[in-house]
């Protein structure tokens, strides 16, 4: 099934302070909008996801995007309206080239949505067509008047507090909010509520009592104090591992150094597109972790490897690392030769490098030096790299 997802970060948050809207403030260092779209962009089912922001928060947006995810499936962001109906409808309207087979809509206000509300979001909408997830009230709900008296006492187990991600087929939920915005309807409070008026049947599946709506300050001190405790009581395992890589210069008129491709007088001999640098930095990812090295994952016997960009070994380690829950905390590489001249491709290269990792560029260090004209380096037969990987892996994994 071809699921999308669109995160509706259009709002101004203004019941909770602050200087910027609720979604761009941080939670133990992230963004609010990082932490709601983290959960997704990790979901193998979500093909498709479409942030809808104000208008003029692109910069905000930018600076709030999670570093350490791999952002290859968020489409770049669409400004929303005045509502929140508008909003979700304008990121509709940006996907339905996609074709979509189910949507989940979800408020980057709530961030903390769990892998197995997801599962069963997807699930849901699959089964259902219309599904929004819901938690039975734990307090008793009185229905008053405009004088705060009391009118009516609900019963408690037919009412259902109603969550996002809410999930639906595609076609039926863009049809509705066209037909709802053509007779003049723009103020539904969530899409299920608009789908009940389109004549959906709508069906309530299983919330997660952990996935709270960021409102109010109070909400947000709550929110530290959760992950402050979810920090203390994870423990972390600090590991170091080191990568060494050397190639002999041969023929061409390029080198490819941290997933650069540099001008040249000459290129190397290499199996691979022989860039040492990400070949260095990949071996020490490994080391980290105990996991071989790029010779055991990538032998140069087997010939799908030939000229292959380096770039897919070092995300290869890179998900090693995120597959056993590691953190990596540092990339430090340092490149030896005499020719050619790093400095003009540092920048670029440690950008590079950043996006391959899924890491800050802030946690990537490239030098370069001589061996004096020492050694094979030193007479120009060749180039070498040596990198070192600082990670964090959780104690129960190491």
């Amino acid at each position: 099934m071809n699921v999308a997802a669109i995160i509706v970060a259009a709002g101004r948050g203004s019941r909770a302070g602050g200087a910027v809207p609720k979604q761009y403030r941080t939670l133990a260092g992230r963004s609010v909008l990082a932490r709601a779209l983290v959960p997704f962009l990790a979901a193998p089912d979500v093909k498709i996801i479409q942030p809808v922001i104000g208008e003029g928060d692109e910069a905000l947006f930018r600076t709030a995007l999670a570093k350490d995810a791999d952002l290859g499936k968020l489409r770049p962001a669409v400004s929303g309206g005045t509502t929140r109906q508008e909003s979700v409808k304008r990121g509709l309207e940006a996907i339905a080239d996609a074709r979509p087979d189910l949507v989940l809509v979800h408020d980057a206000a709530r961030p903390f949505v769990s892998s197995a509300l997801l599962e069963r979001a997807i699930a849901a909408g699959h089964h259902w067509r219309a599904a929004v997830p819901g938690m039975t009230p734990s307090d008793t709900i009185k229905i008053v008047d405009e004088a705060e008296r009391v009118v009516a006492t609900p019963e408690r187990t037919a009412l259902r507090a109603i969550q996002t991600p809410q999930a639906f087929a595609f076609a039926e939920l863009l049809d509705a909010h066209r037909r709802a915005a053509h007779a003049g309807l723009m103020s539904f409070p969530d899409d299920g509520a608009l789908a009940e008026w389109a004549g959906l049947s709508v069906t309530v599946f299983e919330g997660d009592l952990g996935n709270v709506k960021l409102t109010y300050e109070r909400d947000f001190v709550e929110a530290e104090r959760r992950l402050a405790g979810s920090e203390r009581a994870r423990a972390w395992l600090f590991r170091v591992g080191t990568g060494f890589d050397v190639h002999a210069f041969g023929g061409g008129d390029h080198l490819w150094l941290g997933g650069i491709r540099i001008p040249a007088d000459r290129g190397v001999v290499a199996h691979s597109d022989g860039d040492v640098v990400l070949h260095a930095l990949t071996d020490a990812l490994l080391g980290a972790i105990a996991d071989g090295d790029i010779g055991v994952h990538f032998p140069p016997s087997d010939p799908q490897w030939r000229g292959a960009s380096s770039d897919q070994f070092l995300a290869f380690a890179t998900e090693r690392v995120r597959a056993r829950g590691g953190v990596i905390d540092n990339l430090d590489v340092t490149v030896l030769c005499e020719s050619p001249r790093i400095g003009p491709y540092r920048d670029a290269m440690r950008q590079r490098i950043a996006a391959i990792a899924n890491i800050p560029e802030g946690a990537v260090s490239l030098k370069a030096t001589t061996t004096e004209r020492l050694g094979f380096i030193g007479r120009r037969e060749g180039l070498a790299a040596q990198a070192i990987a600082a990670v964090r892996l959780p104690l129960e994994t190491a």
